[in-house]
């Protein structure tokens, strides 16, 4: 395709556009963390005496050794469950297709209008009557049903773009059907399946309003619910809440720089199916 000069310059304009809304707010974060804890520091301004000790005593704050197991248990509770509940329901609608899938679709596509502030509280008179307020459970459990509707549609797009021929010949071959969910389709889903499974870890790392409705003890909540701790009584410290959010950021940037192969592959790969 032939693109002319005007046009090209126009969409290296854009580019550096959005890189600049990407980019501005993470350098506004670093330059304010690094001014004097318990200052309000305004604008881009680099200060006269960087406070680089400020990421220390965020980590410490916030006790975020205790946060970061506390995650990472969460992120096992969830992740894991919701890809392998999510694979088995996207291939059920999307390649077996029984009786009335399509009004089944048809409540993942209603679930995903249902807005999530909305039932916050009903969730928490929920959790209260399961016994379950104040631990893991209250994340794990509200998660893995608010991320069903999207994770379904996700791979049930990936399984309706299979070819049927291989599912054809394997059954030609004697496969039954967990032995063609298993040896066939769930192999040819790794892309789709990985670029799930970061955006689900993504979202879990950074969920905080549920962690800080249903759980009182911050040892028990997710990474996000540390920034409660630079809240005091009387205010806010800034500069330290834009350190302990540096911090927070760094894990799911360095995850998504180690998968960005895999998530631009399954985006890719249903761009050119679609």
């Amino acid at each position: 395709m032939i693109v002319s000069r005007r046009e090209a310059w126009l969409g290296r304009a854009l580019l550096v556009l959005l890189m600049a809304v990407t980019v501005v707010p993470f350098i506004s974060l670093f330059v304010t963390a690094l001014h004097k804890p318990g200052t309000y520091p305004s604008g881009l301004a680099w200060p006269e005496t960087p406070y680089w000790s400020n990421f220390v005593d965020a980590f410490q704050a916030a006790d975020m050794w205790a946060l970061l197991w506390s995650s990472f248990l969460i992120e096992l509770g969830v992740v894991p469950a919701a890809l392998l509940i999510a694979t088995l329901a996207g291939f059920s609608l999307g390649h077996l297709r029984p009786p009335g899938h399509r009004w089944i679709f048809l409540a993942f596509v209603l679930g995903l209008t249902l807005p999530f502030q909305a039932i916050i509280v009903p969730l928490y008179y929920q959790m209260r009557d399961m016994q379950l307020l104040n631990t893991r459970w209250a994340i794990i459990l509200p998660l893995l049903g608010l991320y069903m509707p999207f994770a379904v549609m996700w791979m049930r797009a990936h399984f309706v773009t299979m070819p049927p021929d291989l599912s054809e010949a394997a059954r030609i071959d004697g496969a039954n059907t967990w032995k063609l969910f298993t040896r066939v389709h769930v192999p040819l889903s790794r892309p789709a399946l990985s670029s799930l499974g970061i955006l689900m870890f993504l979202w879990t790392w950074n969920q905080f309003l549920l962690a800080v409705v249903l759980v009182d003890d911050p040892k028990n909540r997710t990474m996000a619910g540390a920034l409660g701790a630079f809240q005091g009584q009387w205010g806010t410290d800034i500069p330290l809440l834009c350190a302990g959010s540096l911090l927070i950021l760094t894990p799911t940037l360095l995850v998504f720089l180690a998968f960005q192969r895999q998530f631009v592959s399954a985006l890719m790969q249903g761009a050119l199916k679609g």
